[in-house]
């Protein structure tokens, strides 16, 4: 809605309308952060979307196909679904599905619970498909603009690991080609750890299988990822791997991510 622009026009439901100035973009999670000079603004409540459960009542609104103030009702689908499935594996965000009906024109448009609480932000549709929405969860999208606002940039930590669910397959995979010998069923295996990367310094290696990120279960890399986020740049992490049998515990200092690799490591 806002690539390559500095300044916006927004328009209110009354017609009024200001410019607005784009203070910061993150493109990781598609949230930018707009700032109007404005007064006695209507301002819509804060829900959650931590405790949603499919079959809730959604409501979309926006401005689909230029259809000003349009508003759409369904539920919600699913939560937690990673950015791969959605299809834009680019991005960094556990995705709320809904069936509300969502169009081009929707996007950076509220999703509400039937309280007509704002529980997240419309972003993605799947073209090839009917009555698949996606939005970004609220909590998500105010952690990222209160640092556009403080900052003009969001830092999300940055471990540098290449990740796989350990399925019997991968696991007989990484025992070959690493030389290692996993034997544990549960946890994320580690595939690479880059160079000179925090992940490295720390201590950890390729093959190691985590079990924990920051004292909490994990299973998947999407819960590694979704982890990692919580933690803060430059603060200790402890990562529990079983290495060779045994278990282990690493202390990383997540660093910024850079913006020279690949969006899917972590």
């Amino acid at each position: 809605v806002v690539d390559g622009a500095d300044t916006v026009t927004v328009t209110l439901k009354d017609g009024r309308t200001f410019e607005g100035k784009v203070r910061g973009v993150d493109p990781l999670t598609d949230v930018a952060a707009i700032e109007i000079d404005a007064k006695d603004l209507p301002v819509a409540s804060i829900g959650s979307s931590e405790v949603l459960t499919p079959g809730q009542w959604a409501i979309a609104i926006g401005n689909p196909l230029g259809l000003d103030n349009t508003v759409t009702v369904g539920i919600i689908s699913a939560i937690g679904r990673s950015s791969s499935q959605v299809g834009i594996p680019d991005k960094r965000v556990r995705f709320i599905q809904t069936d509300a009906a969502i169009n081009p024109g929707n996007s950076g448009g509220p999703l509400l619970n039937d309280r007509g609480e704002v529980i997240g932000i419309n972003t993605a549709i799947r073209a090839n498909a009917q009555g698949l929405g996606f939005a970004i969860p609220i909590e998500t999208a105010k952690r990222i603009v209160d640092q556009l606002f403080e900052k003009g940039k969001a830092e999300h930590p940055f471990l540098g690991i290449s990740m796989k669910d350990l399925t019997p397959e991968v696991r007989e995979q990484v025992n070959r080609e690493l030389e290692v010998k996993i034997t544990t069923n549960v946890g994320v295996a580690i595939v690479r750890v880059m160079e000179d990367s925090p992940a490295e310094r720390s201590g950890l290696r390729s093959g190691d299988v985590i079990q924990k990120v920051g004292g909490v279960a994990v299973n998947t890399p999407t819960e590694v990822q979704q982890q990692v986020e919580k933690t803060v740049v430059g603060e200790d992490l402890e990562i529990e791997v079983i290495r060779e049998g045994r278990v282990e515990i690493f202390v990383v200092q997540p660093s910024p991510f850079p913006e020279s690799i690949g969006y899917q490591r972590f």
